[in-house]
């Protein structure tokens, strides 16, 4: 197995554990927060979508799935286009709703996107600096490293939330 294969291997894994976090609840279950400062499930899916959509978009050089894909009208979110819920305030993070099929489908398209550009990379790709502002700068292989990490932690905390809503 290669870099890409590895890395492809990886988020195909993430999209089952979101099915799971969020299927079969509802618009105020996917609403609900453990305390008034946590984040709950509808925007734990939402934001490591989004974070996955802007970064891969960003290093392949390609229109988001939120904008090309008409997702940012179906939500509807009175955020700007280009938010994807880093430092948000609890009141923006309140201003994030959705169902389980709008937040599944935008997911979806999201992986399938990754996948797509993840398929087409080398193991010599990897290796390309796509970001100078950090010392040292940020690799391709390592940007998509850190966003498998940010979903895993982000799909964990949906399904911890999840587990709380079930056992009330």
């Amino acid at each position: 197995m290669n870099g890409p294969q590895a890395l492809a291997e990886a988020f195909g894994r993430i999209g089952p554990m979101v099915h799971d976090a969020v299927e079969g609840l509802t618009e105020e279950e996917l609403g609900y927060r453990v305390d008034p400062g946590a984040n709950p499930i509808v925007w734990l899916i939402w934001h490591l979508s989004r974070v996955q959509d802007d970064h891969v978009a960003e290093v392949a050089s390609s229109e988001q799935v939120w904008i090309g894909e008409g997702w940012v009208e179906r939500f509807g979110l009175a955020l700007p286009v280009a938010d994807h819920g880093y430092g948000h305030r609890q009141d923006q993070v309140a201003m994030v709703h959705g169902d389980a099929a709008k937040l599944l489908g935008y997911y979806d398209a999201v992986e399938r996107a990754t996948v797509a550009f993840v398929g087409g990379l080398t193991d010599a790709d990897l290796d390309r600096i796509v970001d100078t502002r950090w010392d040292p700068p940020v690799t391709l292989g390592v940007r998509l490293v850190s966003v498998i990490c940010d979903d895993v932690a982000h799909v964990g905390q949906a399904a911890y939330v999840r587990g709380v809503i079930e056992r009330r």
